[in-house]
């Protein structure tokens, strides 16, 4: 069975590299749907977008124009609650909805223990710095965080982090955007933390939460669709499998019909 870091024997041809201008615009273009595809299933498309804001969203429209902490957050959980609820129904992914429900969650928690509705937007600024570090150290190390959230999904695994200098390049590059988006993000928001008061804080925080993201998300789009193209390492490892499969079988068939190693007797 084929290693995700193990390398694969060369496939290319004269045929190959001959390849004219047109079937290249198709390869470039199959590639960069691909990518978007990716990125829709990783970071939950425009749908993802819309959990993701909601509940807050709810939380500072009722916080400001009756300034009830309960009652904003107790909207916002069940709001967040019932998006779990349709895609269940749905049997869609949840993943992206039960995130925003543990953010909200914390949220609540947050503040009903201070009593401070500021506090309703703590956690998910705390998680939203420990990302920028998460995507900037990963990177440092070498092993950037993008492409290990997105290599399952491309198939690869962690066969560009060897075979694939090419798309580990682009990996890096994506994390440092996101990194530093999230970053300068943050460096908005914590002064607002203790300078602003809880309705200003929370409409720059519903402001701030998806133009960050579309850019981050864009320019990891740019990186990866100028970058070579993923190896499907499952596709490898099922390729090797029928390959044994089949050596296995032609070793059967051969001592089947007597032409094998014959004992005297």
């Amino acid at each position: 069975m084929t290693s995700p870091d193990k390398p694969a024997a060369s496939t290319s041809s004269p045929t190959a590299s001959s390849a004219s201008p047109a079937t290249s615009a198709a390869s470039d273009s199959d590639a960069k749907a691909v990518t978007e595809a990716a990125l829709f299933e990783a970071f939950g498309g425009l749908r993802g977008m819309v959990e993701t804001v909601l509940p807050g969203l709810l939380f500072v429209t009722i916080f400001t124009v009756n300034k009830d902490l309960h009652a904003s957050a107790i909207a916002a959980l069940a709001i967040s609650l019932l998006l779990v609820v349709v895609r269940l129904i749905r049997r869609d992914t949840v993943k992206h909805a039960f995130s925003g429900v543990f953010g909200v969650a914390f949220g609540v928690v947050f503040a009903m223990m201070t009593g401070d509705a500021k506090d309703f937007y703590l956690p998910g600024m705390l998680y939203t710095l420990g990302l920028a570090l998460a995507y900037i150290i990963t990177t440092l190390a070498g092993v950037p965080l993008i492409g290990l959230i997105l290599g399952p999904i491309f198939k690869e695994n962690l066969s560009w982090r060897t075979r694939n200098p090419g798309r580990k390049k682009a990996y890096a590059k994506a994390s440092w955007a996101w990194g530093l988006i999230l970053l300068a993000k943050c460096a908005i928001l914590f002064p607002l933390y203790w300078w602003a008061d809880t309705t200003q804080l929370g409409w720059i925080l519903i402001a701030l939460k998806i133009p960050p993201f579309l850019l981050a998300v864009y320019l990891t789009w740019v990186f990866l669709a100028k970058a070579p193209p993923p190896i499907d390492v499952f596709a490898e490892m099922e390729a090797e499998e029928r390959a044994e499969k089949e050596r296995a079988a032609a070793v059967a068939a051969t001592t089947t019909d007597g032409s094998g190693p014959r004992h005297r007797r």
